[in-house]
């Protein structure tokens, strides 16, 4: 190391301090299963992130999808919330199907997003954006940032970024009873436009006590075959905890 990089470092180390931020890690399992209990394939994550103030923040966030007879990720997916937490730059590949497709952020307002389609197309879209957008995993950091909306049994109107459409559409964030999901808090997000309403099935969530995710039950970024993916329900259990609370 050198007496410039020791610097920065030192800097940057007195900063974390000095402003009541550390760095922390959080690490987890999910199991996607079919309805009949077939194991699809198995979810690593591993986050990196900042306790602030007594909250984790998560700053880079892996994963590695893998099926129980493979050594190796069959897809990967990593995700940077260093711009906001609710809407990451997100590159997810998935080389069976020579798919790939990656969000990232030109401008104050605008996303850009680069598919590359199994069929060997691709395309690119620019999408104008607001602070009620949400983008991939970042609905996971939207419920712990409402959590108190989510213990009160209130709805939260969000916009959700279709990334494969090239479009956000009006979803909402609410309350929900399940046959599919048993867990200290139960909530779902749906779609509140009408006709998207008939075409997608809502997305049912479940936390625990402390706002840790448990149960993801809806449509997944894995491809079934080229024309769908699969709907399945994830059960994730912590590996490892960061060094300050999830939820506010």
């Amino acid at each position: 190391m050198t007496m410039k990089t020791a610097g920065r470092a030192a800097t940057s180390v007195f900063l974390l301090a000095t402003s009541g931020a550390f760095a922390s890690e959080m690490s987890f399992t999910g199991t996607a299963r079919t309805d009949a209990g077939e194991v699809l394939y198995v979810e690593t994550h591993g986050v990196s992130g900042t306790c602030e103030d007594g909250v984790f923040a998560p700053q880079e966030h892996r994963v590695g999808y893998q099926r129980q007879e493979q050594d190796s990720a069959f897809a990967t997916k990593k995700l940077d919330y260093t711009g906001s937490v609710i809407r990451p730059s997100v590159d997810f590949r998935q080389p069976e199907f020579d798919e790939s497709l990656s969000i990232e952020y030109s401008g104050q307002d605008t996303l850009v997003i680069n598919w590359q389609m199994p069929e060997g197309e691709s395309r690119t879209f620019d999408v104008p954006y607001s602070n009620n957008v949400v983008v991939d995993a970042g609905f996971d950091n939207f419920v712990r940032r409402n959590w108190q909306a989510v213990l009160n049994g209130d709805s939260v109107e969000f916009r959700f970024l279709g990334p494969t459409r090239g479009e956000h559409y009006a979803f909402v964030l609410e309350a929900a009873d399940s046959s599919k999901v048993t867990a200290d808090h139960v909530v779902q997000i749906r779609p509140t436009g009408m006709i998207l309403r008939f075409l997608v099935d809502p997305i049912i969530l479940g936390y625990d006590s402390r706002g840790v995710l448990t149960d993801y039950y809806g449509l997944t970024n894995i491809r079934k075959n080229k024309d769908m993916n699969f709907t399945a329900h994830i059960q994730y259990s912590v590996v490892n905890w960061p060094d300050c609370e999830l939820t506010p």
